[in-house]
C-alpha cells in the first residue's frame, strides 16, 4: 500500500472490532418479543406511540418505548433476571425513572400501560 491508502478496518479505529459474545448477555426470548411488539403495534395505531429502541446489557435487556425519537422513551421495559426471585424479573419503567409495575409474569406488567379497550360485565 502506498502513502494515503488505508485499509478499511484501519479507518474505524484499526483492528478487529470487539463485540460482547451472546452468552454474555440478557436477551427478550420470541414470545416475550411477541407480547411487547403486539402492545407496540396497538398503541402506534393509536397514535400514542411512535418509536423504540431495544438494547441487551450484560445485566438486564431494555425496550425503550418513545413519543419522538428525539426525546428520552415515555416507558422502559426492563428485564432483569437477577431480580427474578424477588420482586420479577420485568419491570415497566416511566420517563421520570419511577417504577409503575414489576412482577413475574410480562402480561400482567404490561397491563399496567396496555390501554386497550377492556369489557366489564354489569
Amino acid at each position: 500500500m502506498s502513502f494515503g491508502e488505508t485499509e478499511p478496518s484501519e479507518i474505524f479505529g484499526g483492528g478487529a472490532q470487539h463485540f460482547p459474545a451472546p452468552g454474555n448477555q440478557v436477551t427478550f426470548d420470541r414470545r416475550e418479543l411477541d407480547r411487547i411488539l403486539g402492545l407496540y403495534g396497538r398503541m402506534v395505531a393509536a397514535g400514542e406511540w411512535r418509536d423504540y429502541a431495544i438494547d441487551f446489557l450484560k445485566d438486564r435487556a431494555v425496550f425503550s418505548v418513545f413519543r419522538r425519537s428525539s426525546e428520552v422513551p415515555i416507558y422502559r421495559i426492563e428485564k432483569n433476571p437477577r431480580l427474578a426471585r424477588r420482586q420479577g424479573a420485568y419491570s415497566v419503567v416511566s420517563a421520570t425513572g419511577l417504577i409503575v409495575r414489576r412482577g413475574h409474569e410480562l402480561d400482567r406488567v404490561l397491563r399496567s400501560i396496555d390501554k386497550s379497550v377492556s369489557l366489564v360485565a354489569v
